[in-house]
């Protein structure tokens, strides 16, 4: 199996290419759109078709590569079935499968982040968005989040699978690249709570900043932008 986990300093974002090996179907987790060409120049030289892109929600912090991606290589483009998104060709539901060749993802409705938060289990390893961070967890106070959501979402579903699975996230912001279940239960700070109550007010009085690309970022990633469109605003 082909692995590579990429990160965009600007946004703290981690975008992941997955492909069953060389000359094979890949698909791409969580692109940054000003990174579109170091995506393409992997799958050159791994000579991957690239078939399917996913976003794991509508992002903040940054512009989405879907569009541009898809303008690129004609690969379908891949959210939740709750997003907002107006350039998605492929909406999943709860627990559908995805699958290129030898690779199968399985989706996971976890919303709390946003109420169009996927994420989504291949084997031995979950794409958690910003659900579950490596020792955090997403904020919860815009774009229809929710500390209930949130808490339902983690710990009636995602700290469910076994605690050997790997924990790749759409972001981190001190280096770290991977976790699992079983280290996130036992260190995550965010996890330590008794109750949904007690979530709730933690996630309430966290007092964080509005990511410095919101407003342009959500109505664009709604939109789907491609970098021409993106210049020339």
């Amino acid at each position: 199996m082909i692995f590579k986990q990429l990160f965009d300093k600007d946004s703290s974002t981690y975008t992941y290419i997955v492909s069953s090996g060389h000359g094979r179907e890949a698909l791409i987790i969580d692109p940054v759109i000003g990174n579109t060409n170091e995506y393409l120049s992997i799958l050159e030289s791994l000579n991957l078709k690239l078939v399917k892109v996913i976003d794991t929600h509508i992002h903040a912090d940054h512009i989405s590569g879907l569009k541009e991606l898809n303008k690129r290589t004609n690969c379908a483009t891949i959210m939740g079935e709750n997003s907002l998104s107006e350039v998605i060709s492929i909406k999943v539901k709860d627990n559908e499968k995805i699958k290129i060749e030898n690779i199968v993802l399985t989706s996971m409705y976890t919303p709390g982040h946003t109420d169009c938060s996927y994420s989504f289990l291949m084997n031995d390893r979950i794409f958690t968005g910003d659900t579950l961070l490596i020792n955090g967890t997403g904020r919860t106070d815009f774009q229809n989040g929710s500390p209930v959501d949130q808490y339902h979402s983690l710990f009636e579903c995602i700290l469910k699978l076994p605690e050997k699975t790997l924990v790749y996230p759409a972001h981190d912001y001190k280096g770290n690249k991977v976790s699992t279940i079983g280290q996130e239960k036992n260190n995550n700070p965010r996890l330590k709570v008794k109750s949904v109550d007690q979530y709730v007010e933690m996630m309430n009085n966290l007092n964080l900043p509005f990511p410095k690309m919101i407003d342009v970022a959500v109505p664009a990633n709604k939109k789907g932008l491609t970098l021409d469109q993106l210049n020339n605003k």
